[in-house]
């Protein structure tokens, strides 16, 4: 089921329709990025205008050296701070994708919009709890060596399925009854997010990686409760 469910959302990503959602997100949080470095390259280079004068080398400035060894950060930046930018793009988009995914597969079962307050609830939540679990990786990666990938996909994976197949599942229920219908398939949703987050170290998918997490998390929320309608105990009303 994980593998059905992440097969179906690549196959959305490239519908037309869902696209071009892609990659106004991709541009979105490229340009981001790009903003941030030069803005890091520069409050370098503005603060540590100091120098000094070494053996053979004569006059370094710290500055321009420091500002320029900056531009090293951008990969590492890239692979921890890429998931939290691309999910605050994508919690803009997250909604939509899984409206037209539920439309184009599922038009007897499609779901309700969430109120807006609650979408923007449901984003920053998915923002912040990202952003921490970035932050943790980026702290115990130093001290985990080799044991490190399993934290990082590990931690990501059951983020993602935590909070995507939760958003996925209040377009049909209440939220009470979407977090008992997650815990009920824990190993799933988990599974399911372990291969998102796979997605997460390959540039430029990362991405993309939040809008994938939306589509396969409708998919999957739909053959759980598509599937002997275990659902059902739980549905609204």
């Amino acid at each position: 089921m994980p593998l059905r469910a992440l097969a179906k959302g690549w196959g959305d990503l490239l519908r037309p329709s869902v696209l071009k959602l892609v990659l106004l997100g991709i541009a979105l949080t490229l340009g981001l990025f790009v903003a941030l470095q030069a803005a890091i390259f520069w409050a370098v280079r503005l603060w540590l205008p100091g120098g000094l004068t070494l053996p053979w080398l004569g006059q370094v400035e710290f500055g321009q050296v420091l500002s320029w060894g900056s531009l090293a950060l951008f990969p590492v930046m890239g692979i921890f701070l890429m998931a939290p930018v691309a999910a605050g793009f994508a919690g803009l988009f997250a909604e939509t994708v899984a409206e037209k995914v539920e439309a184009i597969h599922y038009p007897d079962r499609r779901g309700a919009s969430l109120d807006f307050f609650d979408g923007v609830l449901e984003s920053l939540a998915v923002v912040a709890a990202v952003l921490a679990v970035a932050v943790i990786c980026l702290i115990l990666t130093p001290f985990l060596g080799p044991l490190a990938p399993l934290l990082f996909f590990g931690a990501n994976g059951w983020l993602l399925g935590r909070e995507f197949f939760q958003m996925a599942a209040r377009r049909h229920l209440a939220e009470g009854p979407a977090k008992d219908l997650r815990r009920a398939h824990a190993g799933r949703i988990t599974a399911t997010g372990v291969l998102v987050a796979v997605g997460l170290v390959i540039p430029l998918v990362n991405i993309a990686v939040p809008l994938l997490a939306a589509a396969a998390f409708t998919h999957l929320y739909q053959m759980i409760s598509g599937s002997a309608d275990p659902a059902a105990k739980y549905r609204r009303g």
